[in-house]
C-alpha cells in the first residue's frame, strides 16, 4: 500500500525598493509597497484564489480522501493580510476541511539556522505560534527554507518538539537508495525524514510546460502511471512543490489547473494507493533506515546546495553583515528594529545577488533589481541605514544599574544591617572598605577601648544624653580618624 504526499511552498517576499546612499538617515522606508501591492494581487488572481478553490473542491468530491499539506511563510501571510485577506480566508477554509496539515518554517523564510541558532528558534517558535492561532492547528511537521537540510538541522528540529522534517531527496545523499520511504536521521534517531521524490516533483514542478520536453503535454493518466510503477517498491512519494506552479509558473493555458483536477482519480484509480500528509504518514509508515547528511542539501537549482544564496563574495557579505547584528538587535528589544530585521533575513534578498551564469530567476519570482549588483547595493545602503538607526537606539537606552543586575544573594550583602552603635554613614571609605581593612577577627568599634555595648557619645568625655556644641573650635579639635574608616 503506497501513500501520495503532496506538499506545497507558500511564500511571498516583500522586495526592496531602490534605496540609496542618499536616503541613508533621512528615509527609513525599505520596501517598494507598489511593487508588493501589485505582485500580490496579480498572484492571488492567477495562483491562490483559482488553486484553493480546485483544493477544497477536490476534497470535497472525494469525501477527504484527497489530502495534501502547506508549508506557509509569516511574509506570506503578512501579504495576505495586508493585500488580499481573501486569499488567507480561503486557506483558513481548507483548514476547516481536516484534510490538510500545516507544515511550520521560518517566519521570514531565512537561512537563521546556517548563522544564529537562537534566532532560528525564535523564528520557528513564532511561525508555528502564529499557525495554531490562524488555523487552529499546532504543527509537527517542518520544512526549512528550501528544504535546506544537514544533520544538524535535525537535530535542532528534534529539539523544537517536531516529529518529522521535509528535505531533498538528492542522489549524492540517497546513494544506492530510494527516497520513497521514511528513514531517521542520524543525529535525530526519533525524528522521520520525508524525502522529496525529485524527478517527479520536477516533472510537475519545472517541466510540465516546456514543450521540448519528451512528455509534454503531460497528462494526469500518464503521471500516475509513473506513481504506481513505483508503488510496488514504495511506501510514500513526496511530490514537493512551490505553490506557485499553478497559475505563475504555469499558465492556466498550459492545462495545469486541468492537470490537477484530474490527478486524484487518476491516481486513486489503483488499489491500494491513497493521499497522506506528513504526520499521517510517520503514523502509517516505519522507518527502514537511517540517513546520514553531514553536508548542507536545497532543491535550489540542480547542484542542490547553497551556492543559490552564498556562492559569491557579495552574498557572503551581504548575510555575514546582517547577522552580526542580531545580538544587538535581540539586546535592543525594540519591536520596529526587530521586524524590519527579520524583513531582511528573507532568502529572496541574497537570491537575488547570485551571479551562477547556469542559474536563472524563476519567471515567477524575478528579480525587482536590473543586475545582482544593484540588488547587493541596495541591500547594504538598507543595512547601513538600519544599523544607524540600532547605534541610535542602544545610545538613548539607560545604562543598567548594577544593582539591579548584580545577583540577589550578592544584593542582600550589600544592604546588609549595620552592627549595633555603628553610624549609617562613614566619610572617607565606605564600610565595605573598612571591613576589608580591619584586622582578621576583630570587632568594628566606635572608639578605641569602648566597651562592648556601650553607648557611644559624640564628643570624648561628654556625658550620655548630653548635648554636644558644633563650634569651629571644637571641629579644629576633632581627633583625626584612623585609617581603617571607622570614626574615634
Amino acid at each position: 500500500m503506497s501513500a501520495i504526499c503532496l506538499c506545497y511552498e507558500v511564500h511571498e517576499p516583500y522586495q526592496l525598493r531602490r534605496y540609496t546612499v542618499f536616503d541613508m538617515g533621512q528615509n527609513s522606508i525599505y520596501e517598494d509597497d507598489d511593487h508588493n501591492c501589485d505582485a500580490m494581487l496579480r498572484a492571488a488572481r492567477l495562483c491562490y484564489l483559482p488553486a484553493n478553490e480546485l483544493m477544497l473542491k477536490l476534497i470535497r468530491r472525494y469525501d477527504g480522501a484527497f489530502r495534501l499539506s502547506y508549508a506557509i511563510s509569516g511574509t506570506a501571510l503578512d501579504l495576505f493580510e495586508q493585500y488580499v485577506p481573501e486569499v488567507l480566508e480561503s486557506f483558513v477554509a481548507l483548514a476547516r476541511t481536516g484534510c490538510v496539515e500545516f507544515v511550520a518554517q521560518t517566519a521570514p523564510h531565512s537561512l537563521a539556522f546556517l548563522y544564529s541558532r537562537q534566532e532560528f528558534d525564535r523564528q520557528v517558535q513564532a511561525q508555528a505560534t502564529r499557525l495554531k492561532t490562524l488555523f487552529g492547528y499546532t504543527p509537527v511537521t517542518f520544512k526549512n527554507t528550501e528544504c535546506v537540510y544537514n544533520n544538524d538541522l535535525a537535530a535542532a528540529v528534534a529539539e523544537l518538539g517536531f516529529k518529522a522534517v521535509l528535505a531533498e531527496g538528492t542522489d549524492h545523499v540517497l546513494g544506492w537508495r530510494s527516497a520513497n520511504y521514511l528513514y531517521q536521521p542520524v543525529s535525530a534517531p526519533g525524528l522521520a525524514l520525508l524525502l522529496r521524490n525529485t524527478n517527479l516533483s520536477g516533472d510537475v514542478g519545472l517541466r510540465f510546460s516546456d514543450n521540448t520536453w519528451p512528455a509534454w503535454p503531460l497528462k494526469s493518466e500518464t503521471f500516475a502511471s509513473w506513481c504506481h510503477g513505483l508503488a510496488e517498491s514504495a511506501d510514500i512519494i513526496n511530490i514537493i512543490n512551490d505553490y506557485h506552479v499553478f497559475g505563475l509558473r504555469h499558465s492556466k493555458e498550459s492545462g495545469i489547473f486541468d492537470f490537477m483536477e484530474a490527478l486524484p482519480e487518476a491516481l486513486l484509480a489503483r488499489k491500494g494507493v491513497h493521499f497522506t500528509t506528513p504526520a499521517a504518514a510517520i503514523k502509517s509508515f516505519k522507518t527502514v533506515g537511517t540517513m546520514d547528511v553531514p553536508q548542507f542539501v536545497s532543491w535550489e537549482d540542480e547542484s542542490g546546495d547553497l551556492t543559490g544564496w552564498l556562492g559569491n563574495d557579495m552574498q557572503k557579505d551581504a548575510i555575514h553583515a546582517l547577522y552580526a547584528l542580531s545580538s544587538r538587535v535581540a539586546l535592543c528589544g525594540a519591536p520596529d528594529l526587530q521586524h524590519d530585521f527579520d524583513r531582511l533575513q528573507t532568502a529572496d534578498h541574497f537570491r537575488h545577488m547570485s551571479t551562477k551564469w547556469f542559474s536563472s530567476e524563476a519567471p515567477d519570482r524575478p528579480s525587482p533589481f536590473g543586475s545582482p549588483y544593484d540588488a547587493y547595493i541596495t541591500f547594504m545602503n538598507v543595512l547601513a541605514d538600519f544599523e544607524m538607526r540600532l547605534k541610535t537606539t542602544e545610545e538613548l537606552q539607560p545604562v543598567p544599574d548594577p544593582d539591579a543586575t548584580a545577583p540577589a544573594k550578592s544584593r542582600a550583602g550589600r544592604s546588609r544591617k549595620p552592627l549595633a552603635g555603628a553610624p549609617e554613614k562613614t566619610s572617607g571609605k565606605s564600610r565595605s572598605s573598612a571591613k576589608k581593612d580591619a584586622k582578621p577577627g576583630t570587632k568594628p568599634s566606635a572608639k578605641p577601648g569602648t566597651k562592648p555595648g556601650a553607648k557611644i557619645s559624640a564628643k570624648a568625655g561628654t556625658k550620655p544624653g548630653a548635648k554636644t556644641g558644633d563650634s569651629a573650635a571644637e571641629k579644629k579639635t576633632a581627633a583625626p580618624r584612623r585609617k581603617t574608616g571607622t570614626p574615634v
